[in-house]
């Protein structure tokens, strides 16, 4: 069973001409944009997007992509992706989710995990840099807790 994020962004993505093949189906790697194009509307939505990384002094690189397709997304085919913040205190992890914008049919699952990588030597780090778990906490801690202590 999939964890449930803590956070969600949708966004919708029209399948493009040149994303797809002979028979008008996606090819299977356009997906993994699809899901960049979902990661960086959500990053954004926390506050913490991949400039801020940069600044921060931190790359995330992917480094475990899976994906599952139980029915090809077409050529004109509006698509809902949803990316759902699973992990962030060590880890990355996003779960998403393609969907066909006007039925709500579930095209694709899928999920990513990502790594903070101190630029300044490129050493990965065991646990998520201390920035990067407060920009992440302040938006998907409601006030009140903040100010109580308590958790989300």
């Amino acid at each position: 069973m999939r964890a449930k994020g803590v956070h969600a962004t949708d966004v919708e993505v029209t399948v493009p001409f040149f994303d797809v093949d002979s028979m008008d189906v996606v090819w299977h790697g356009h997906y993994v944009k699809y899901l960049e194009i979902a990661r960086c509307a959500l990053l954004e939505e926390l506050g913490h997007d991949y400039v801020r990384m940069k600044e921060t002094g931190y790359v995330w690189p992917i480094i475990d992509l899976q994906l599952r397709y139980a029915r090809a997304a077409r050529f004109g085919q509006k698509l809902v992706v949803r990316a759902e913040l699973v992990e962030w205190q060590n880890r990355l992890k996003i779960h998403y989710t393609l969907s066909d914008a006007g039925t709500g049919e579930r095209l694709t699952r899928a999920s990513t995990i990502q790594v903070a990588v101190r630029l300044a030597d490129g050493e990965m780090q065991l646990v998520s840099p201390a920035v990067f778990v407060d920009d992440v906490e302040r938006h998907i801690t409601p006030s009140a807790s903040r100010s109580t202590g308590s958790p989300p």
